[in-house]
Formats: C-alpha cells, structure tokens, sequence
C-alpha cells in the first residue's frame, strides 16, 4: 500500500479540494462584497504546470478524490485542458467540480467525455429576484438551464443553498419539491463567516432550526445512507426521486471525520477550512525545492492538522476571515 497522508488523530487524508482561481463572475453576498475583493495577481496564481506536479504528489501519497474550485473555476481560461491533463494522473478516482452553474451545454459535454459526472452547483434560490439579490448577477435563467441539461445527461448534480434569514428561507420547501421530480441532492448550508469583511452574525437558522421548519411540513422523513466522511445529514421524502442534505458548516458537528486537505490558488495549503495555511507549495517549489521536500513539508503539514474546525479557528483568534472565493469553499 502507498503511503498515506495520515494526521496524528489517525484520520487519513484521501480528498484535496483545489481552487485554480480566486476570481468569480458572481458577486454573491456571503461570499465577498459586491465591489469584490481584491484579487491576487495572475503571476501569483499556481501554473497549470505546478498545479499538475503538486497534483502527482498528493496522489502518490493517496489522494485519490480531487475537487475542483474557485472562485468560479471555469473563468479560468484553458481549465478544460488541465482537467484533460490531471484526468490522466495514476491514482486519481474522482474528479468533481464546485461551479455556480454559468456553464454553456458544450462545457458540460467536455466535462461528461472526460468523464466528470459529480458537480455541485452552488444556487441558493429558485427565484430569480432573490437569485438576482443573493447573486447580484442576473444568471438564473442560464443557470437553472445548465442544472437541468445535467440532469437530463445523467450526471449526478448537488445544489447547495447557503440558508439565511431575510435571504431565502422561504426557498427551502421549494428545494425539496424541486426533488419530487428530479433525482437532484440538494444541500442546504448553514452560512460561514468568510465574505472577505470583517462582519458576521452568527446564523440564526442552523442545522436544527433548518431540519424542524423541514420536519413541520414533511413529518414522514426517510432517514438516507451519509456516506463515509460525509459532510450532510441526508434524507428523502418518500416517493421522492431526489435526496436532501443538511450541512452544519459553521455548527462542525461533522469535523471528527474529517478527510479533506485544501489547496488555494496561490498554494496555500489549509488542513482545515477555518485554520490558519499549514504552508505555502507554491512560495517552497519555486524557491527551488526538490520533490523529497515538498513530500517532507507535506507530511509534517498533515500531522499537525487540528483536531476540529473549533480549534483551527481558535488559533487565528480574531483574525479576519478571508473571503470564500479565495479559499476556494
């Protein structure tokens, strides 16, 4: 067997979620301000070369599940030719993808050949007013076009819907109907604190107050498989053709099982979401390291991995949080 990425609470490290840009074509409030954020320059961004190298290495040592992010990944230009390219790494399960859904039918055809079939499509309304309030881009008719196209090729489709008050609760029962229909798993997440400001309240509707406003009016519940490291609390109407999800995101009740590693675009490496980078990849292989001490620093990143998302936070006291599309979610 291979080695392992393993952190000292014995939990193997097997899925990498990578951002390849930090920029996004949404302005979504939870997310970042609507004026944006400012975005790091392209020549600090990892290359597709570096991104590919580091890739070899973190599946060599067992990485086999890959994610990939953004900001929005796909305003990214060529990321079709590096999902061709890592498609091809030895070791390598799964590919899937984190996109806001502005997908033409043709990216999605590229995706289906190259055999991507898992996306996550973060949409957080079925109306296309508050679409337009949470996005501040007028995409929704485009989006909720390339959700069903998905649907309609057959690939597995989770929506995510960050849950707020004065947002979009009123959309949740919505979601749920939208599975009646239509073998979709939708996601609904409680908000985080990464919008790039230095204000968060803590969210009113959480993990217990989303699943009795969904109890109060679908009493039959049918409690579905979570899967191993799974994020979501998962369930199914009866009769149903679709699942749903709750995640506590900011709640953590799930970081016990935690599996993930997280590399930003500019090489940060994070073991957890609300932690401090353990190490920068990109800043240590253009500084001229060899391929032993990138292994090296790796590993000794990994073993340090906190014991939760409570933890990691506590580290970086009061610190801002940095926005979501820069850690690429």
């Amino acid at each position: 067997m291979p080695q392992q990425l393993i952190d000292r609470y014995g939990r193997v490290l097997n899925y990498l979620r990578l951002s390849v840009t930090d920029r996004c074509n949404f302005r979504c409030y939870y997310c970042m301000p609507e004026e944006g954020v400012a975005f790091v320059a392209r020549k600090q961004l990892l290359t597709y070369e570096e991104l590919t190298y580091l890739l070899e290495i973190f599946t060599a040592y067992g990485v086999d599940k890959v994610r990939i992010t953004g900001g929005e990944p796909f305003v990214r230009r060529d990321l079709m030719g590096f999902l061709t390219t890592i498609s091809r790494l030895d070791g390598l399960r799964e590919i899937t993808l984190t996109t806001n859904g502005s997908l033409s039918s043709e990216q999605i055809d590229s995706l289906i050949t190259l055999g991507i079939r898992n996306v996550n499509i973060s949409l957080d309304s079925l109306d296309k007013q508050r679409f337009f309030q949470i996005t501040r881009r007028d995409k929704f008719d485009e989006v909720v076009a390339a959700v069903m196209y998905m649907v309609k090729k057959g690939m597995h489709v989770k929506l995510n819907a960050v849950i707020a008050e004065g947002k979009n609760t009123e959309d949740i029962l919505p979601f749920i109907e939208l599975t009646k229909e239509h073998p979709v798993s939708v996601r609904f997440l409680e908000e985080m604190p990464f919008n790039g400001s230095e204000t968060f309240e803590i969210p009113k509707w959480n993990h217990v107050v989303i699943k009795q406003h969904i109890v109060d009016h679908y009493p039959n519940l049918i409690k579905v498989d979570d899967g191993k490291n799974s994020t979501s609390v998962n369930y199914q109407v009866p009769g149903y053709r679709g699942t749903f999800g709750i995640i506590a995101s900011y709640s953590r009740t799930f970081c016990g099982t935690c599996n993930r590693l997280r590399l930003s675009a500019t090489g940060e490496l994070r073991t957890c979401l609300y932690g401090k980078p353990a190490i920068n990849l990109r800043d240590l292989i253009r500084s001229g390291a060899n391929r032993d001490e990138v292994v090296s620093e790796l590993l000794r990143a990994v073993a340090n991995k906190e014991k939760d998302g409570f933890e990691a936070e506590g580290i970086l006291a009061s610190a801002p949080k940095k926005s979501m599309s820069f850690l690429g979610g």
